[in-house]
C-alpha cells in the first residue's frame, strides 16, 4: 500500500507541477535558445527593452527563474529581431540591436554565471538599423556574427565579425553585396559553424528574385568563398518575405539549408537535389547527434520534421519557432505564442 501511495504522489506531483507551468507561462517575444557541450540549454528573450535569459541543466525538464541580463532601449523585437544567443566551451554570448543601428553584446562566463557587456559588434556607429543578425561559436571560445548592414551607400548587405575573447569584436568585413546594390533587406542571414567551417547563408536580391544564397570559410572568417544559389528554383517576388530559413554544417563539414519560397518549405543538403519539406513560412532548422530536425509554421501551427525518420509532428500554435539538438540528439524547440515563451522536447 505505501508503494502505491508514493507512487500516486509522485503522479499527482508530475500533474501539479503541468498545470503550474500552464498557468504560469514565461512572458516574453522571440525567443532563442543554445545548448553547450554539457547539454545546458539557455533561452534568450525579450520583454520591451530587457533581455532575459533562463538556464536547464537536466535536458528541458525544467528552468530557472529569469534573469535579467540587460536593458537596451529601443531594441528591436519582432518578426526574428530580437536576442541572439550563441555557447562555446566555457562562455555564452547573447547579441541585440537597437532602431538606432547599433548591436549590443554581452557575455557569460559560464564558470561565474554573470553576464557582463562586451564592445558594440559593428563597428561603424548606426550601421545596422534593419536589427537582423545571427550569431555561433566554435568549440574553441570564438564567437562568430553576420548581419544586415548599411554601411556601403545607406543599402543592406551581409557583414561579418568575429570575438575571440579579446574583450572586443573585431574589424566588420563585408562578405557579399549584391551586384543590385543590396540583398533582401527583411530576412535574416544565418550563420553556423562545425568541423572548422563557417557557413553564412542570406536571402539575396536579384533581378526580383529573393533566394538563398550561402558563402563559407575554412580560416575563420578572414576569407569568404563567392556566394552561391542554395537549390535550383527560383522566387520572384515584389513584397518581402521576411523569412531568412536556416541552416547547419555537419561533423564532416557539408552545408544543409531550409527555407521558405513562395509558401514551399524547402530542404538541400551539400549538392543534393532540393526537397520539399512541407508548406509553411517562419523556417528554422539545427543539425547534430546524427538527427536533422526543421520547424515552420503553417496556419498558426509550429510543425518540426525529423529527417531520419521523414516524420512531422504538430507542436502547438505559435510563431518564430528556433530548433536546437541536444547531445542525446532530441530536439529543443522553443517558439513564442502571443506574449508567451513556449518551448518542448521532442
Amino acid at each position: 500500500m505505501k508503494y502505491y501511495f508514493r507512487v500516486f504522489v509522485a503522479i499527482a506531483f508530475c500533474f501539479l507541477s503541468t498545470i503550474s507551468m500552464a498557468i504560469s507561462p514565461i512572458n516574453g517575444k522571440q525567443p532563442n535558445a543554445a545548448i553547450d557541450v554539457n547539454g545546458t540549454i539557455r533561452v534568450v528573450y525579450g520583454q520591451a527593452a530587457k533581455i532575459y535569459c533562463i538556464t536547464s541543466k537536466n535536458h528541458g525538464q525544467s528552468f530557472s527563474t529569469p534573469v535579467l541580463v540587460a536593458e537596451v532601449p529601443n531594441m528591436h523585437l519582432g518578426h526574428t529581431r530580437g536576442p541572439q544567443i550563441a555557447s562555446s566551451l566555457h562562455y555564452s554570448m547573447i547579441t541585440a540591436m537597437d532602431k538606432n543601428g547599433e548591436i549590443h553584446s554581452f557575455k557569460l562566463d559560464h564558470s561565474k554565471n554573470v553576464w557582463t557587456t562586451t564592445s558594440h559588434v559593428n563597428d561603424l556607429k548606426g550601421s545596422a538599423p534593419e536589427g537582423l543578425m545571427s550569431i555561433t561559436a566554435d568549440e574553441h571560445d570564438h564567437f562568430f556574427a553576420v548581419w544586415l548592414d548599411v554601411r556601403i551607400a545607406k543599402l543592406n548587405n551581409i557583414f561579418f565579425s568575429t570575438y575571440s575573447n579579446t574583450g572586443s569584436w573585431k574589424t566588420n568585413k563585408l562578405v557579399y553585396r549584391s551586384p543590385e546594390g543590396h540583398v533582401c533587406e527583411c530576412c535574416k542571414p544565418n550563420i553556423s559553424w562545425n568541423n572548422n567551417k563557417i557557413a553564412i547563408t542570406f536571402r539575396n536580391w536579384i533581378n526580383g528574385s529573393r533566394d538563398i544564397y550561402y558563402s563559407t570559410s575554412t580560416n575563420n572568417g578572414q576569407t569568404f568563398t563567392n556566394a552561391v544559389q542554395s537549390g535550383y528554383g527560383t522566387w520572384k517576388l515584389a513584397g518581402c518575405p521576411m523569412d531568412g530559413g536556416g541552416s547547419a554544417v555537419n561533423d564532416k563539414g557539408v552545408l544543409s539549408a531550409a527555407w521558405q519560397r513562395n509558401g514551399e518549405v524547402f530542404y538541400i543538403n551539400g549538392k543534393l537535389a532540393e526537397r520539399r519539406i512541407g508548406a509553411g513560412r517562419g523556417v528554422s532548422m539545427a543539425q547534430g547527434s546524427g538527427n536533422t530536425y526543421i520547424g515552420w509554421q503553417e496556419d498558426g501551427t509550429i510543425r518540426l520534421y525529423n529527417l531520419k525518420s521523414n516524420k512531422t509532428i504538430d507542436l502547438g500554435k505559435g510563431s518564430s519557432a528556433r530548433i536546437s539538438i541536444l547531445p542525446d540528439g532530441k530536439a529543443f524547440c522553443v517558439w513564442e505564442e502571443g506574449e508567451n515563451i513556449k518551448y518542448k522536447l521532442s
